[in-house]
């Protein structure tokens, strides 16, 4: 894998090195080339992940076994010996949409039989009175549904010392003594019994696995972004995800919830450092996850991840605004990485993959810069027709590279077989890709703009606020959009005029840019639309599996305006909810 990626790097980097150096070196030459450097890395690695992941699913006779050997449970059906605690972590989330999701799963290991080995435990660290008091009440109503009373709790901080990192500490500290195992969840996760019991399964069979994370999916939504976004995420995943495990190995990802842990090496070796200074980049650790599973490898307990589809679910933004909120928040905890990047005790690609988690965000800050230094250069009368060429050239081929794991899971999709009748057959599943890609290419640039906003305010100290999510479909008005978005607006306009002046015949090839940026407000609001949203549940676009085949647990979330499974095809059992869950 590294061979690839550097090998690619070093490739693009000669191409853009024939281009700057074409009449000399200047300082816009080398932050260009600087910024292209910065930017290029998780690019090429996601199209190696896609390129490698597509190859094991369909020129390996076992791909599964291939980067997971741990999946071969010998006995699937023998008594579970080991402990587990269910943790749903909550923070001024709608208690409702918590509880019905328990409650599901709580009926869902029922029925697997070997319930009475799993504990549930709701982890509060709300601050609005009337939400705790909501919560309560909720809970004392399911709490009534137990047999057994000390199989369930609830507990409520105060104050959210280190944020959900301290909330599972103070559990750990509180009752992890109890259990062997524990699994957390957020506030809009959902898992099958069967999927968790088939985790633990490998769990007990494995005992040096520490962290098997479970492949989480989207759920069906009557959200358009939401929709777009996950359709794109779901059949592109399988290829990136088989991929990145292959080479990652037993240094796999922890994403935070819908992943079963190891309590007693947990508790030992994975508390977290607090980070000298102030925040935004000292004090708590506000992304935990993936340091939490590098501590985890370095006490010689494996990090895995299994890469296939399975009942395991969460809810994706529903707005854009609502969407780079969440990367805010995930920004700045991947900025304090800078100090923990050289934690004692880590291996080499544990260190790599904090490395990466910092150039994740640097990369949209660095392309940023590159655009608006490339469009500085249109004003370089000594570009001749060559270098405008590799130029082009290096341009169609960074683009390529972006959308392979798009174009791997779209192929993935069309040589498994049964997959795209799963999608609503060729024509919906095509209409859906190509829905998607244009959703991508105008999404990616206003994201980028609003992290670097983001990346450059953290050196004045500026910090996110860990709270509640938005996670319901809901619209914008057209001056929310535009009070979001004027910066990603301006910029656009500002490159449209500058290219239209010096260089028209350039335009062309900046539309995908352009068009996110200029079109960012209305863009934002047509896809945070309620009715398209509903449009589109009507015709079936961009519609995932479970829309035609409902697993049982996953219809019970049906609500009134999204109806799982098609007139023509089989859905899965209705369930009963509260009104006040029914609109997720």
């Amino acid at each position: 894998m590294a061979t690839l990626t550097l090998a690619t790097i070093a490739g693009l980097l000669y191409v853009l090195g024939r281009v700057m150096g074409s009449d000399g070196w200047t300082w816009l030459d080398v932050g260009i080339f600087t910024a292209f450097a910065l930017s290029t890395p998780w690019t090429v690695m996601g199209f190696w992940n896609a390129i490698i992941g597509f190859c094991l699913l369909h020129f390996s006779k076992d791909p599964l076994a291939a980067v997971s050997p741990f999946a071969d449970i010998p006995d699937e059906t023998g008594p579970i010996a080991l402990r587990t605690a269910v943790l749903m972590t909550l923070r001024n989330e709608d208690p409702a949409r918590a509880f019905v999701r328990l409650r599901i799963m709580k009926e869902s290991l029922e029925r697997t039989g070997e319930d009475s080995r799993f504990d549930f435990y709701v982890l509060s660290d709300t601050d609005i009175p009337a939400v705790a008091a909501e919560e309560e009440r909720l809970f004392a109503e399911w709490e009534a549904e137990f047999a057994d009373a000390s199989r369930t709790a609830y507990r409520r901080r105060t104050r959210n010392d280190g944020y959900k990192a301290g909330n599972l500490r103070d559990f750990l500290e509180r009752w992890g003594g109890a259990y062997d195992l524990m699994l957390p969840l957020d506030a809009d996760s959902l898992m099958s019994g069967a999927e968790m019991v088939k985790l633990v399964r490998i769990m007990q069979t494995h005992p040096r696995l520490g962290i098997l994370q479970s492949l989480v999916t989207g759920a069906p939504s009557t959200s358009a972004f939401a929709r777009i976004f996950q359709f794109g995420m779901r059949h592109g995943m399988r290829s990136y995800t088989m991929g990145n495990a292959w080479w990652n190995a037993d240094c796999g990802p922890y994403w935070g919830h819908n992943a079963v842990i190891r309590v007693a090496p947990f508790a030992r070796f994975c508390e977290l450092p607090l980070l000298p200074g102030k925040p935004p980049l000292g004090g708590c650790v506000l992304s935990h996850d993936q340091i939490e599973a590098t501590l985890m490898r370095a006490a010689n307990y494996e990090v895995r991840v299994l890469p296939v589809e399975g009942e395991s679910w969460e809810e994706n933004p529903p707005t854009l605004l609502d969407f780079t909120k969440r990367d805010l928040r995930w920004c700045q905890g991947n900025m304090q990485y800078w100090r923990l990047v050289g934690l004692p005790g880590l291996l080499p690609l544990s260190r790599f993959q904090i490395a990466m988690g910092i150039f994740m965000y640097i990369a949209p800050l660095a392309w940023t810069v590159m655009i608006a230094l490339s469009v500085a250069k249109v004003f370089d009368p000594e570009i001749g027709p060559k270098e405008i060429e590799l130029g082009i050239a290096l341009f169609a081929g960074s683009f390529l590279m972006s959308i392979t794991p798009k174009i791997a899971g779209m192929l993935d999709a069309a040589f498994t077989p049964g997959a795209i009748t799963r999608y609503g057959g060729p024509l919906r599943f095509l209409a859906s890709s190509l829905t998607e890609i244009v959703f991508s290419i105008m999404l990616s640039p206003i994201a980028a703009i609003r992290l670097s906003i983001f990346m450059v305010s953290l050196l004045f100290g500026r910090s996110v606020i860990w709270s509640g999510q938005q996670r319901d479909t809901h619209g914008l008005s057209w001056a929310t959009a535009f009070a979001g978005l004027w910066p990603q607006t301006l910029f656009g306009l500002v490159i449209l005029g500058i290219l239209g002046w010096k260089a028209p015949g350039v335009l062309i090839w900046a539309l995908p840019l352009l068009s996110g940026l200029v079109f960012a407000a209305p863009f934002a609001v047509l896809t945070a639309s309620p009715r398209v949203g509903r449009f589109m549940v009507r015709i079936g676009l961009c519609a995932i599996p479970e829309e035609r085949e409902t697993p049982r647990d996953l219809g019970r979330l049906t609500g009134p305006d999204l109806k799982l499974g098609g007139p023509d095809m089989p859905a899965g059992p209705s369930g009963d909810l509260a009104p006040a869950a029914a609109s997720s």
